[in-house]
This record gives structure tokens, sequence and C-alpha cells, in this order.
């Protein structure tokens, strides 16, 4: 039996972590061509237009609208498919905040749906527990790279005459049963910033395949404005509200070098993901991400999760003992649920007001308590999160997986 690093012990991880560039002459490239336009405007360049262009071919769909940042675009897929004032879009507890800004700018409700302990994503059954008559949409998270079970969800809203908009901020070139997330849906959006598989130091996109989705989506994305000749009215004839998610031609310029990337660096991210899962699977106690059968993840981190009796260690214990061996890790994700905010706590999304929750249009009474989501909540504190890097070595690799068993391997022991 080895000895733990926190133990005294030789450290399982020898080597660095295998590193690399993120940005290079490619993008160099684009961005002098985008400043030889002698305009940053996506309407007058063609940065934006090749990206999108660019972007919907890659995901064999026909419209593509850029956006300012993954926020943004999914408040334009809210905008495109009308969500208003009293409508409730269902979505998930574990989420970045992006998920649900453009729900509150609606002035709609988020409500928020249990998911799978094993995918951590939502399902058509934990869904159709909240669906009520004022339910419009559903917003599907595929958390971390992996996939949530959408033919049911797709049944599911197609019953109810629900729209399903996908957020694939951390799901780039995820699979579902052969079928890229984001094409299943609706609406699919998706996210440039600096801490996803592909980074133009924001950004977002938003593809479809309805053509009415589409000028719907690209006019609410840019203040409402007719740009395109062949529809009806003047380019200011403005019958509804709509903000500025414009992207420019710099981020652009930077996305278009950063497609050509996302192939390779997925593809890398999966293999690294699936064979850590083979390497830790059968370890008591210590539950690897499930991956659905005929799915793909991208793998954007890695979560396992401990049941601490089984394992022998608590979660927090056994993260340290990791550290120790030279793996960085986490306890957990984000750390609570979304609806423990002191913003949902409160019904307080506008300063002085409970506005929308409190809505004439809404009419009804609601609050997010504790319990809400019991599998979510159960996820978040009991899980670590692991890094994925497609610059990760196979040595990285074998020497993760042999710190995680050596711990494991350590505290059963101990466990007696």
């Amino acid at each position: 039996m080895e000895k733990p690093a926190i133990m005294g012990g030789p450290k399982a991880k020898t080597v660095p972590f295998g590193s690399g560039a993120r940005f290079g002459e490619a993008e160099l490239q684009q961005l002098r061509e985008a400043l030889d336009q002698q305009t940053l405007f996506y309407w007058s360049g063609n940065k934006v237009k090749t990206f999108t262009q660019k972007f919907a071919g890659m995901y064999g769909m026909p419209y593509c609208v850029a956006a300012s940042s993954g926020t943004a675009a999914i408040h334009v897929a809210l905008g495109a498919v009308g969500i208003t004032e009293g409508d409730e879009v269902i979505t998930s507890p574990i989420t970045d905040m992006g998920s649900v800004i453009g729900i509150l700018y609606q002035n709609a409700i988020p409500i928020f749906a249990d998911l799978d302990p094993h995918t951590y994503n939502m399902t058509a059954a934990t869904i159709e527990a909240r669906i009520t008559d004022k339910t419009k949409a559903i917003l599907v998270v595929h958390l971390a790279g992996n996939a949530a079970d959408m033919d049911p969800i797709m049944e599911l809203a197609a019953r109810h005459g629900i729209k399903v908009i996908e957020d694939c901020a951390q799901s780039y070139n995820c699979y579902y049963k052969g079928r890229l997330a984001g094409t299943i849906g609706d609406i699919g959006c998706f996210s440039l910033n600096d801490f996803k598989h592909i980074s133009a130091g924001d950004g977002g996109m938003v593809i479809m395949r309805d053509e009415d989705l589409y000028y719907r989506a690209f006019r609410f994305a840019d203040k409402n404005y007719n740009r395109f000749p062949n529809l009806p009215g003047t380019n200011r004839d403005i019958a509804l509200l709509a903000p500025n998610y414009r992207m420019n031609e710099l981020t652009g310029a930077v996305a278009i070098a950063q497609l050509d990337r996302l192939e390779s660096i997925c593809a890398r991210r999966n293999q690294y993901g699936d064979a850590l899962t083979r390497g830790i699977s059968g370890l008591p106690g210590i539950y690897p991400p499930m991956v659905l059968p005929e799915n793909k993840s991208s793998y954007w981190f890695y979560m396992l999760r401990i049941d601490e009796n089984e394992a022998g260690v608590s979660r927090e214990d056994f993260c340290a003992a990791l550290q120790a061996e030279g793996v960085p890790c986490s306890a957990g994700y984000i750390p609570t649920c979304v609806y423990a905010y002191p913003l949902f706590k409160n019904l307080s999304a506008y300063p002085g007001t409970h506005s929308p929750f409190d809505s004439p249009h809404y009419n009804r009474k609601i609050t997010y308590e504790d319990g809400l989501c019991p599998n979510a909540e159960k996820i978040l504190t009991t899980a670590v999160r692991l890094s994925v890097n497609e610059h990760y070595t196979d040595q990285d690799l074998d020497e993760v997986i042999a710190a995680i068993r050596k711990i494991s391997a350590y505290y059963l022991q101990k466990k007696g």
C-alpha cells in the first residue's frame, strides 16, 4: 500500500500537466484583416458574417445569429421565441447566472427542475413535474459537455406546445445519439467567453432551422432594427423592445480562427474524459459522470461524485489528498443551486421591487425554498471537479488515474 503524499508518501503526479497556447498567428492574421476593412461594425464588415456562416455549416444548420456573449445568446433566443412578462421558463438549478438573466429581463419567471444524479442534467420526468399553463419554454442546460436525454424532452415539449432552447455554452461538439447538441431543440445557444472550449474573449451564437425564428433573433440582437431589404417595414420600424447584443468584427475575427481548432480540442477532451472514467470505474464510493449510451461528451470539466460512507473518506479530505498528489481539484461546482441566491430568496431581481415575481401578468405566488431540487442539491454537496484540457498528455491521464486509485485504496484500507 503506497502512502499518500498528504501522509508523506511520494506524489502520484511526477511531471507538470501539459500546456499550450490558445491563440497564435491564425488569430493575428484574422485581426489584421478585420482592421484592414476600416470598419468594425458587423453589418459593414465580413468577419462576423463569415464566422456565423462557418459555424452554421459546422453544425449543419441554415441559420446562425452572432451575439456579444453566451448570456446574450440565451436572451436573444428567449426574445425570438416570444417569452414575455408572466411566462414561465423551466431550466436547470445547476448553471451559470447567464442561463437565467435573459428570463428575468423578459420579466418571465425561472422555474427550476431537478436533475438526474448521474448525468447532472434535467430529464423529461423532472421537467414535466414543473409544467403549468404558464410554461412557454424549456431551457435545457447541457452541463460540462454532457448532453441531456433530449428525445423524451422534445416529445414532452411537443405535447404541451412548448419551445425548447438548448444552452450549449459548456457543450461544443457534444453528441446526443449522433446529433449535435444545439441542433435538436428550436434554438441552440453557445458561448465564446474565455473559459469555454474556444474563446474570442466573449461572444455568443444562436443557431436555428426556422427562418422566421432567424429573423426574430437577428433583429432582437440588434435593437429590433430591420436590416433585411426583403422584410417589410423600414430599418427603424421598431414595434417591440430589444437590446443591443451585436458582435463586433474583432470578436468575429478571433472566432473564425478559433473555430478551426474546435474539432481537435473536443476530440482530445472526449478521449481524455472517457479514459479517465474507464480508469476509475468500479472504485467503491467514487462515481464518474454518466454519459448516456450513443452520446459523446466534450468534457468542459470532469465532475465525479463521492459517497463518503462507501469510500471511507469525506469529500474534503479526498480533495485535500488528491491535491497533495499534484492533481488540482475542487469540492463541488457552484456553491449552491441558483435558486438559493439572494435574488431568488428575496425575490429581488430589480432594486426596490419584487418584479417580475409579483407581476399582475403572472398573478401567482412563487417561492424558492431549500429542498426544491433535492438531487441537484446533493450533487453539489458530493461532487469533486477536475479540470480537463486538450493539452493534457497520456502521462497526465495515467497519473491522475493513479492518484485517484491510490487515495481510494488508502482510505478503503483505513476503513477496514
